[in-house]
């Protein structure tokens, strides 16, 4: 099916809005939520321990931020630190989220409606997306001192699942095309609904509180030079999701054609981190090689 016979906006802003708000409460893997489990009911547990869990899983994540950051908790700034997150909700508001997020009921609502979707594809890609990010911004001279360069990746296609709730025929339109890289992925997206992933993650993740920058890198992260802010967050989530395309480790959701050798470094995002050419440039291929070779034993176990 080519983009020209499906070329049209069939919902207006507001309707596209109603949906997104509509979406309810994410699934997360039931691997990760017996693990999280066993660890808030235990004595001895660390609250390093449990952030690592929930950094493992996008929903849960962008939960545990929400309702550290809501209204109730009345913190004067945002908290992007799940192990700080974690300590402010301490561990029996863990146990609640976990235990009272029927993880079987969402998980058998979803694949009632979406039974063909490959959600483990969509895990693995996020997080390796996170890994990813953590280590292309930490070659950089940008700082981060919480958990943002993670959850940008880890949370940069979350509009994929949104689609999966709110737009299931466009999502599935959008799966049986062939695009030629990421961006034209967009392009299909916009085609069926008129807002493409990012857009509506961004949006979703807005409506949930989360911070500017968290927002804005999944916004713009396959467009990273119209970010009006983060720009440099944007751009390392989009090498990042180069990387990990490269690596073999696909959306999930969408036929990509594979990522050439190389291919990273004629990217906005590349050029917004490291500029054209020179050593900065140089030493951050060849970090970037050394991650790309140890990225797969770092997966194993993971999802």
């Amino acid at each position: 099916m080519s983009i020209d016979s499906i070329l049209r906006v069939r919902y207006t802003e507001a309707e596209i809005k109603r949906r997104i708000d509509a979406c309810p409460k994410l699934a997360s893997l039931k691997s990760i939520n017996r693990t999280l489990k066993d660890l808030v009911r235990s004595d001895t547990s660390l609250n390093s321990q449990i952030a690592a869990v929930i950094r493992r899983d996008p929903s849960l994540a962008a939960r545990i931020l929400r309702l550290v950051n809501s209204v109730y908790f009345g913190l004067s700034t945002k908290i992007n630190n799940i192990e700080e997150a974690v300590f402010f909700l301490g561990l029996r508001q863990i146990r609640e989220l976990s235990i009272a997020t029927p993880v079987l009921e969402e998980l058998e609502h979803l694949e009632s409606k979406t039974s063909n979707l490959p959600w483990r594809a969509l895990w693995s890609h996020s997080i390796a997306t996170a890994i990813l990010t953590r280590e292309i911004l930490g070659s950089t001279s940008f700082n981060v001192d919480d958990d943002t360069d993670y959850l940008i990746g880890l949370l940069h296609n979350i509009g994929k699942i949104v689609m999966a709730y709110s737009f299931p025929e466009e999502l599935q339109m959008v799966m049986a095309m062939s695009a030629s890289s990421p961006e034209h992925v967009c392009v299909f997206e916009r085609a069926v609904i008129g807002w493409d992933h990012a857009q509506i993650g961004a949006h979703f993740l807005a409506r949930h509180q989360l911070a500017e920058e968290i927002t804005f890198a999944t916004r713009y992260h396959n467009e990273p030079g119209r970010a009006p802010r983060h720009q440099s967050l944007a751009a390392a989530v989009q090498v990042a999701d180069y990387l990990a395309r490269h690596s073999k480790i696909e959306g999930g959701f969408e036929t990509v054609a594979p990522i050439t050798d190389d291919a990273w470094l004629q990217l906005e995002g590349w050029k917004i981190l490291y500029g054209r050419e020179g050593q900065e440039t140089s030493l951050a291929r060849a970090s970037l090689a050394n991650l790309l070779h140890r990225l797969p034993l770092t997966m194993n176990g993971l999802v």
